[in-house]
């Protein structure tokens, strides 16, 4: 298979970034530093002999300097000129505008469509055409569908930064008021109703290839801070992952990063994407981050240089923001294909493993260190339609909302038994239990005909003296919203081994859950109306077990080989709903599945 990795340097000339300019003070100095800083930026992507996207800023459109930098690059190295939607408070802004808010999401619509009208006119005014690209930290559904009706030239934007939500709230003091996790981590094609979910079909299609803010480390990043873990040089240096030897600094994590983008090639159909987009913030000659200013400056040359030598190498296109498009559009002509990521450990040398799963009908991550428990799982499939910003229910918070999220509503590991949000397996054999949650385990990954399959590396639990080996596969069908799951039993035991598939799931998008009263719970058609009574409802050999919840018009199925089915609704102290299947064998496997489904 022929491997494909593709990279955008993307560089944006702040004359007034809102970090240096909160640590420096406003005024000339400022304006200066940064537009030192973003000559500095092309230039070491040039010496390397990548081209770059530069999206210009409101400020930016104000200096003459700029503009002329922009089309000398353009016309030089082929350099794209685009047009960013961060970078906008500068003193024009905040003077025609009269606000200190900068988050073009955050504004109101008729503020919104203002300013994208402004900062596009006054583009065409400096460069005489419209930007093919745009970007911002995040772009809702609204803003996006505005520019493609008004303003179809653009093909491309940065329109999330992955896995930004509560845990980067907190890691910024509680003040980091923009949450927007549950996205792609990878580049896709936005649907019209929510711009976190991968379009459907071509009437769901925006119009664009949207890409994220960063490449993160999709382990570490969704553990923790996700600032401190991307291809952005100054994401490792303020995640202290680096060492001085010999009188010079190194980073090897970041080159590791780098490489595991370049691996994803073998579960993508040799197809690989990594991004880096630096403002003029980051490399300030204060420093920043406990860094000083000269290894601000090396790490991203280093950075640059390492680019440039992977392709020197044959190993890596770089490509304009919209060159990327138009090869993914060509590259990605169906719209159910999943993107996958089976991630391990690079930074703490575990053998931990996360296998990252997104199509239009759902988002989900497998821990493998949990024998494959289902750890995040997003409803794409039922197209919450969100509106963002003033004026609407969702002023700060643009998350997609989970069913299952174990950092924000914990896992297996609580100190309440069976508060976390989790799709695991029990097992039990002559009187005693264990969950494969305690199994660690890794997986193999193969694409198949309706999807992708994993199939973990036995494991064996001993139960009441009796070592049982045990193997599972999972096959997610690609953009049916189902993951199909099969329990082997491997070894010769003569033995009744109870299965109790369950899935323990909440909805949200941070740690507290909104009120549970309009789910409601079902086993065929013996039904529960949730009310914090901890009832549940058992029945034998049923064809489904059910939950819908309104809130986030999705509904939740599991189906196959059950002896019995159960749902269980949670109390006010532990507001999860459960649904569950068991099934005793003595020896073979067992095979069910879960569903999710756009509720009415």
């Amino acid at each position: 298979m022929e491997q494909k990795f593709i990279v955008n340097i993307i560089h944006r000339p702040e004359l007034s970034p809102e970090y240096a300019e909160k640590a420096l003070g406003k005024g000339k100095g400022v304006r200066d530093e940064s537009l030192e800083i973003f000559k500095f930026q092309q230039d070491c992507a040039h010496k390397y002999g990548l081209k770059t996207t530069i999206q210009i800023t409101y400020a930016s459109l104000f200096s003459d300097i700029i503009i002329e930098m922009a089309k000398e690059d353009h016309d030089k190295y082929g350099d794209e000129i685009g047009l960013s939607l961060l970078g906008l408070p500068c003193p024009e802004f905040k003077a025609k505008y009269q606000t200190e808010d900068f988050c073009i999401w955050m504004f109101d619509e008729n503020t919104k469509k203002e300013i994208i009208d402004d900062v596009f006119g006054k583009f065409y005014e400096k460069f005489g055409f419209y930007p093919q690209s745009t970007s911002s930290y995040f772009l809702d559904a609204f803003t996006i569908n505005y520019i493609k009706k008004n303003y179809p030239e653009v093909k491309c934007a940065v329109a999330t930064c992955w896995e930004e939500g509560p845990k980067a709230y907190h890691t910024c003091n509680n003040s980091w008021y923009t949450f927007m996790d549950g996205g792609p981590w990878n580049p896709w094609i936005p649907s019209k109703a929510n711009s976190h979910c991968p379009a459907s079909c071509e009437e769901d299609d925006s119009g664009i290839v949207a890409i994220p803010h960063l490449s993160r480390d999709l382990m570490a990043c969704f553990d923790g801070n996700g600032s401190n873990f991307g291809t952005h040089p100054q994401n490792v240096l303020r995640g202290m992952i680096y060492y001085k030897e010999n009188g010079e600094y190194e980073y090897p994590y970041l080159y590791n990063l780098i490489d595991q983008y370049r691996h994803l090639a073998k579960y993508n159909n040799g197809y690989s994407y990594n991004m880096m987009f630096v403002g003029p913030g980051w490399l300030n000659r204060r420093g920043r981050w406990e860094a000083p200013y000269e290894l601000l400056a090396k790490s991203y040359d280093d950075g640059m240089k390492y680019y440039g030598k992977l392709k020197a190498e044959g190993k890596l296109d770089d490509m304009t923001m919209s060159e990327f498009a138009d090869y993914y559009r060509k590259s990605h002509t169906e719209y159910k294909k999943g993107e996958c990521a089976l991630w391990k450990d690079i930074l703490y040398g575990s053998n931990k493993e996360y296998f990252w799963y997104a199509d239009p009908a759902m988002r989900t991550c497998f821990d493998f260190n949990q024998g494959g428990a289902l750890i995040d799982l997003r409803p794409y499939i039922a197209r919450i339609p969100q509106k963002t910003g003033i004026g609407t229910d969702n002023v700060y918070d643009a998350s997609y909302p989970y069913l299952i999220q174990i950092n924000y509503r914990a896992g297996y590991f609580t100190h309440y038994a069976g508060a976390g949000t989790i799709r695991s397996c029990k097992v039990s054999c002559r009187g005693e239990s264990t969950d494969l949650c305690l199994c660690r385990t890794m997986a193999k990954f193969e694409r198949v005909e309706s999807g992708v399959k994993l199939t973990t590396d036995p494991v064996t639990v001993t139960l009441g003296g009796i070592d049982i080996v045990i193997q599972s596969i999972f096959t997610i069908l690609d953009a049916e919203g189902k993951i199909i799951t099969q329990r082997k039993i491997l070894n010769d035991i003569n033995e009744n081994v109870t299965f109790e598939e369950y899935f323990t799931g909440g909805f949200g998008t941070t740690e507290y859950q909104a009120d549970m009263s309009n789910i409601i719970l079902n086993v065929d058609d013996e039904k529960i109306n949730y009310s914090y009574l901890g009832r549940k409802v058992t029945k034998k050999c049923a064809d489904i077990a059910r939950v819908e919840i309104p809130d986030v018009i999705t509904a939740v199925e599991m189906g196959g080989d059950n002896d019995e089915a159960t749902v269980e609704e949670g109390i006010a102290f532990s507001p999860v709903y459960h649904l569950s299947l068991r099934k005793t064998i003595s020896k073979g496997e067992i095979k069910t599945w879960l569903k999710l489904q756009k509720a009415n």
